[in-house]
């Protein structure tokens, strides 16, 4: 209490004895003493009347009643077993209050791999209607934080819609699945669905300083290189201002050029192969320069191996046409024997520990050069392009390819 507290009460406390002794001295004696004998359920001395009589007016502080409080805490009661039936949820793992909270709105669950997933509707018809669709459709699934104008804000987000909207259109099939692939195993995990305004240089110079010192020095590159593209949206959407990959450091990996086999490597090659069904598509990839990838897509038209060009840009599918080769129509059997590029990577370096199965593209293109096999015909085996003149105006024909691919003999 305050001292100004404290010399009211004492006033008031004098002010009552003053009373009191007043009262006593005209009736002859105290209210409430053996002389007065108080009524049954009087109070001795009416405190708060002798306090109006003296001029102060005294408030009672008795703590108010909470009507919510003062009721027994009754449970939620659910919705009965025919209630259910009527509303065709009569199913375990289901719940439906029968009565509205404090907000008005009803509450109901249901179970979803053994956790509850709770709704809530302005009348139990609107919940019931929820708990349907999630029987129907599953749970909703978790919503994308998005801009007035509908434009995800967050990293992840932002960047599965960049890539369905825009960057799918631009990229060949392999190239996007190249860039999903970055965004899924090194970019989503890093930076997650963080507000894109909120991603700092530091921190993208952090994931090109671990991809590079893990010593993936391609994967550095194109990391770096994607980043920049995903900002470059951001700051065309208006999400941003400034590219965070500006000041980001990163020196271009140094890529080492493949290594052609010697023929004592290519016999050893051959050798290991004798009697395993392999033995067709790693002479398919020696004898035609094709890359891994492509060999999924190997046909045999006539005199030519037929497979799809998997590194040109536009959306269009090219084909690329290779003359099979006196070396290799011996291993060639109907139906072709195409095994899966991964597998044959790891028994390629079984067998030659010093090189890579793309060394195999490198061999042939080496070996053509060797044979005098003309450029224009070498470019169309191995898929290279020609410059945007050469591939508008030339056309090789069948024979010329022919009589070029006579040429080739290792």
């Amino acid at each position: 209490m305050t001292e100004k507290v404290l010399s009211e009460l004492k006033e008031i406390a004098m002010r009552l004895i003053e009373i009191c002794a007043e009262a006593e001295n005209a009736s002859g004696g105290m209210p409430g003493t053996a002389q007065h004998p108080p009524e049954k359920g009087a109070k001795l001395i009416d405190f708060l009347a002798f306090a109006e009589r003296a001029g102060y007016k005294i408030t009672t502080c008795r703590p108010q009643e909470n009507p919510v409080a003062s009721q027994p805490n009754k449970r939620k009661k659910a919705l009965s077993k025919k209630e259910k039936e009527e509303m065709k949820i009569d199913l375990p793992g289901i719940s439906v209050a029968s009565q509205p909270r404090k907000d008005g709105r009803y509450m109901g669950y249901i179970l979803v791999k053994g956790k509850r997933c709770y709704v809530y509707g302005k009348t139990k018809e609107e919940t019931v209607a929820k708990i349907r669709r999630i029987l129907k459709y599953g749970p909703p699934k978790k919503r994308i934080t998005i801009d007035l104008n509908g434009i995800p804000q967050r990293f992840a987000d932002f960047t599965e819609y960049y890539f369905e909207k825009f960057r799918k259109r631009k990229l060949a099939a392999q190239t996007y699945y190249s860039n999903n692939n970055i965004f899924k195993n090194y970019l989503k995990p890093f930076f997650g669905n963080k507000p894109i305004k909120e991603i700092n240089p530091s921190e993208c110079q952090n994931i090109i300083d671990e991809i590079t010192n893990a010593g993936k020095g391609k994967t550095a590159d194109e990391t770096f290189s994607l980043l920049t593209i995903i900002f470059r949206g951001a700051i065309s959407h208006g999400i941003i201002t400034r590219n965070p990959m500006s000041i980001v450091y990163h020196a271009q990996h140094e890529r080492k050029s493949g290594t052609a086999l010697t023929s004592e490597e290519i016999a050893h090659l051959k050798t290991s192969l004798e009697a395993s069904p392999l033995k067709m598509p790693f002479m398919i990839l020696l004898y035609t320069g094709l890359r891994p990838n492509e060999l999924k897509t190997v046909k045999i038209d006539g005199e030519f191996i037929v497979a799809v060009n998997s590194k040109r840009k536009t959306k269009r599918t090219e084909y690329k046409k290779i003359p099979i080769c006196e070396n290799l129509k011996p291993y060639l059997k109907e139906p072709l024997y195409l095994s899966d590029p991964d597998y044959l990577r790891r028994k390629f370096k079984e067998i030659l520990s010093n090189h890579i199965l793309y060394d195999l593209r490198t061999t042939f293109y080496t070996k053509c050069v060797e044979c005098g096999v003309a450029l224009p015909a070498l470019k169309e085996f191995v898929g290279h392009s020609s410059g945007t003149l050469g591939n508008t105006y030339t056309d090789l024909s069948d024979e010329y390819l022919l009589k070029e691919g006579l040429k080739i003999q290792f």
